[in-house]
């Protein structure tokens, strides 16, 4: 069972949902998207730079001295450019000692950030750029820039006018607390932990810890983004600098991203091509974890969730290797037989046999069937692959899992070789934003059923938010014994800011714009604003159930990514980052559409 967390502490059980070594797998992956993201704008040449992205309806001034500073690592600007693009190194070291994992969060792995050794610095800073160039052309980057532009139908930040002019409503006045929330996590993190992975707001110090094996500034990686988005232009320049000036990787912005998948490439070496959860990138040894049914299985979270970004990498290098691993892995996915149509969350990499009959929604497997989803919409709805195995992966689900308690609460439970446990992880409260994602693409008479689906497992979600003394919710909540949607013991009943449950509100909101997810959403707001806000930032709190909150000291890397960022999405329009040009990955971080139909119209 879960383990009591206590300050500086990660429940280690199998069962719990965080384990030190996933900040290894995270923070490597939750990197290479960002960087992904980064790749787009911040590439060397001005010029191209500003084709990219400036859209013919939509100038955006201050990218071109942007791009120019960005291609040199060490370079000082000026003055901050008045919007600019965002920057987004990868999480992932090139020390060659380091252990990186080749994938992910959920579960266990869904919001957390990975550990390896903090590359030994050799970056050659004081021959500035130039020394770089050779590292630079040896790696391919054949992004079609003229082709992304055409793809985006919407500016990145939307289209809503000077707001100094505009009447203060309510859902400006909501926005603009969500931003003052980050500006204050952020500047706390500044003052009190600049460097380090983690804000302690309790003690005013930074976090390295062993679940981070030595990396430092995670945080700042995270944030980035959050902080582009929301328009906080000092803050970003600071994170920005802080990336170029100290996050120690000998390469420019605009080839991480390639590098850093090229390390992860080990990690396939297998008989059936499923990686293994740890590579050395020395040696190119693989393994997989411990705890993993002694060393002997992948995750269905790590290895399921690598599509979009793979698929990413070889557009931005023009590189098939790296799109080749992941089709391999659905091939192996679909040729395998699978329990009622379920996919269990253990599977051996030696001989793509499951390894056991354990299948969630939540830990060990979400992000898996996200992946699937997130990989059709991607692709401009072109990968019916992705679409046909995810639609017949829910329906196995909603047959098998799906229950509706006698209080009438839809749940996903979980499935342990038929039998089921009545209970629901705060991390599968994703999968009401999800169900809601596909609505639309699903045959036509289902649609409807699955839009309602949507509400009523987000509605559950949002009632495990409801029961508690907090208006927060528990790590896990259970239906069993009369009780519905609450946590039966104190080892679940924990809080660590996490953002699963606003995730799926800011999707029903866009698909819906019922003004109960805004309503749920504020009350998210005031109830961290109560519980989680410290004199020197936010943190988790122990006991949800606890009218006096007994706070973890932590300020979590993912609260700044992901939280606050889908509150704020919430509380704005819906062509900020529009689903028409972007899908989030599972750490919230922005990949774009892959618009092929408007690929040929480029160029003009």
């Amino acid at each position: 069972m879960l383990m009591r967390k206590v300050p500086g502490f990660v429940p280690a059980s199998p069962w719990g949902l965080r384990l030190p070594q996933k900040f290894l797998f995270l923070l490597f992956l939750s990197g290479l998207i960002t960087l992904c993201f980064g790749a787009l704008f911040l590439l060397p040449k001005s010029s191209r730079l500003k084709r990219l992205f400036l859209a013919p309806r939509t100038p955006q001034p201050g990218l071109e001295a942007m791009a120019e500073a960005a291609s040199h690592p060490l370079a000082h600007e000026q003055e901050s450019p008045p919007n600019p693009a965002p920057a987004a190194p990868a999480p992932g070291k090139d020390d060659p000692s380091s252990q990186a994992t080749t994938r992910r969060r959920k579960g266990w792995l869904r919001r957390t950030h990975p550990t390896g050794p903090r590359e030994e610095a050799t970056a050659a800073r004081s021959s500035g750029v130039a020394a770089l160039r050779p590292q630079e052309e040896s790696i391919p980057f054949s992004f079609d820039f003229s082709a992304f532009r055409s793809r985006l139908r919407h500016p990145v930040l939307g289209t809503r006018g000077d707001e100094s002019k505009e009447p203060q409503s309510v859902v400006r006045t909501q926005r603009e607390k969500v931003k003052e929330m980050m500006q204050f996590a952020w500047q706390s993190y500044r003052r009190y932990a600049m460097g380090k992975n983690e804000l302690r707001p309790l003690t005013k110090d930074g976090y390295e810890g062993s679940m981070f094996g030595g990396l430092s500034g995670a945080t700042v990686i995270d944030s980035l983004d959050t902080l582009y988005l929301m328009e906080l232009k000092e803050e970003f320049q600071e994170a920005k600098a802080w990336v170029e000036e100290s996050f120690h990787l000998n390469v420019v912005f605009r080839i991480k991203a390639i590098k850093l998948g090229e390390k992860l490439l080990p990690a396939f070496n297998t008989p059936t091509g499923i990686p293994k959860g740890v590579v050395n990138f020395k040696s190119g040894s693989n393994r997989s974890w411990g705890w993993a049914m002694a060393g002997s299985s992948s995750i269905l979270a790590e290895f399921g969730s690598l599509h979009l970004e793979f698929l990413h990498l070889t557009e931005l290098s023009g590189n098939p290797v790296f799109a080749e691993k992941v089709k391999n892995i659905r091939k192996v996915l679909k040729k395998i037989d699978k329990p009622f149509g379920l996919y269990p969350n253990f599977l051996s990499p030696v001989s793509g046999n499951w390894m056991q009959h354990h299948v969630s929604v939540g830990g060990l497997g979400d992000s898996f069937y996200e992946y699937l989803i997130k990989s059709w919409l991607m692709s401009a709805k072109t990968d019916m692959e992705a679409k046909d195995m995810y639609y017949e992966a829910l329906e196995a689900i909603e047959t098998h899992l799906l229950n509706v308690s006698p209080g009438g609460l839809t749940y996903i439970a979980e499935w342990r070789g038929g039998i089921l446990d009545h209970k629901m992880g705060h991390l599968a409260c994703f999968s009401g934003g999800m169900i809601a994602l596909g609505a639309e693409d699903a045959k036509e008479e289902k649609r409807a059923h699955y839009r309602e689906l949507a509400a009523q497992i987000t509605k559950t979600c949002h009632e495990s938010y409801a029961r508690s003394d907090t208006k927060l919710g528990p790590e896990a909540f259970w239906f069993n014994s009369g009780r519905e949607a609450v946590a039966t013991q104190l080892s679940e009943s924990y809080y660590i800011l996490r953002p699963e449950v606003v995730e799926s509100y800011m999707y029903l909101w866009r698909q819906t714009h019922d003004p109960i997810y805004r309503e749920w959403g504020w009350e998210v707001v005031m109830a961290l604003e109560k519980n989680c806000r410290t004199e020197a930032g936010f943190s988790g709190i122990h006991d949800v159930y606890s009218s006096i909150p007994n706070h973890d000291n932590k300020q979590q890397t993912f609260f700044l990514a992901e939280t606050l960022k889908y509150l704020y999405l919430l509380f704005s329009e819906d062509d900020v980052l529009s689903p028409e040009d972007w899908v989030f990955n599972t750490e919230a971080h922005p990949l774009p559409v892959n618009h092929l139909d408007s690929s040929s119209r480029a160029g003009g």
